[in-house]
């Protein structure tokens, strides 16, 4: 009996976080609808608006980097590469050629993916730390590519591209996408494609021994992640409407969306949306107060992050009788109640 209480309790609590969801998801969509209608500016400015844009676009990527570095546990310090690759197809593409955007969209997606399988390749068989810095070796190359190559890419000064001022589609795009990723990720985690992604975290030499393609594996994931990233990249480009190595390739990218996975919870679903929403909006509050010192401010939260809560806060207290209680912030508290 006491079990099935037990069982009816999480079930309720199941189903209230499920359609807590589905009204958040709801409240999203329809956000911009009295800007559409009314066709000025009310509670929905323009700023709301380009603030959660940005907010879905970090959500993506977030996702996209856990894919890859919590799921595999292959930790890719250059992923924004993919981003950049995405950015300046579909500026070259508009830019210079004229296309219009949509077509570059899906031709900076492939690009980005192609270019993630002939990366992984070459790279997928370092482990650890060889990894990591492999990667991002790769980033400083392909930046150093992008600003040699100027007949193409406009080198050191960037490239422009056409102004499109629409806040509510840019809104509904990255919120669409951040919306599917996150729910592909969801569905990865509970197949066997996920699982076996989780068995070369663990233990990469063991999969192999039972017969796993563990390299095949770790491409198509490393593939699928940037595909989704270079369309970020893609749509970050033409809102912003101007990219330049420096600005599209920043190795401190790579670093956010990294804080923002491990914050959320490595390995987790929804712990890259609840990182990425909560340094969005402190870096925003930061940013407004402290500006000389906001870098100084992220590194000081990366350290509180991987000191205190390592398993980030659904690793941390996902179970709140063991996995928080044995946390170094959940030993601190302990201590301070004695």
């Amino acid at each position: 009996m006491r079990y099935i209480a037990a069982s009816s309790v999480l079930w309720k609590k199941y189903r209230l976080a499920q359609w807590s969801l589905y009204l958040l998801l709801v409240l999203l969509f329809a956000l911009p609808t009295p800007r559409i209608i009314v066709g000025e500016e009310s509670f929905v400015t323009n700023y709301l608006l380009f603030s959660l844009t940005q907010m879905f676009m970090l959500i993506t990527l977030a996702s996209n980097w856990n894919l890859i570095s919590g799921f595999t546990g292959y930790i890719d310090f250059g992923h924004i590469t993919f981003f950049g690759l995405g950015a300046y197809s579909t500026g070259i593409l508009m830019g210079k050629v004229g296309w219009p955007f949509f077509p570059t969209l899906i031709v900076g997606a492939l690009v980005s993916m192609i270019a993630a399988i002939l990366i992984g390749r070459a790279t997928m068989h370092l482990k650890g730390p060889y990894f990591s810095i492999a990667m991002l070796a790769t980033l400083a190359a392909i930046r150093e590519i992008v600003r040699v190559a100027r007949p193409i890419t406009g080198g050191g000064p960037g490239l422009t591209l056409p102004p499109y001022l629409n806040r509510p589609l840019f809104y509904y795009i990255t919120l669409f996408q951040a919306v599917i990723v996150v729910a592909a990720i969801w569905w990865i985690k509970r197949s066997e494609f996920g699982a076996t992604l989780v068995a070369i975290r663990e233990d990469e030499m063991g999969a192999e021994m039972r017969g796993i393609n563990t390299t095949l594996h770790k491409i198509v994931a490393f593939a699928m992640a940037a595909l989704s990233s270079g369309v970020v990249g893609g749509l970050w480009a033409y809102q912003n409407t101007f990219i330049e190595p420096n600005l599209v390739f920043m190795d401190s990218r790579t670093i956010e969306i990294a804080m923002m996975a491990i914050l959320g919870g490595l390995g987790t679903v929804a712990g890259p949306v609840i990182g990425a929403v909560i340094i969005y909006w402190l870096r925003d509050v930061v940013w407004a107060n402290l500006l000389q010192f906001h870098l100084i401010a992220e590194g000081l939260l990366l350290i509180f992050i991987i000191l205190l809560l390592p398993k980030g806060i659904l690793g941390s207290l996902g179970d709140r009788s063991a996995g928080f209680q044995k946390s170094p912030l959940g030993r601190w508290l302990n201590q301070a109640k004695k």
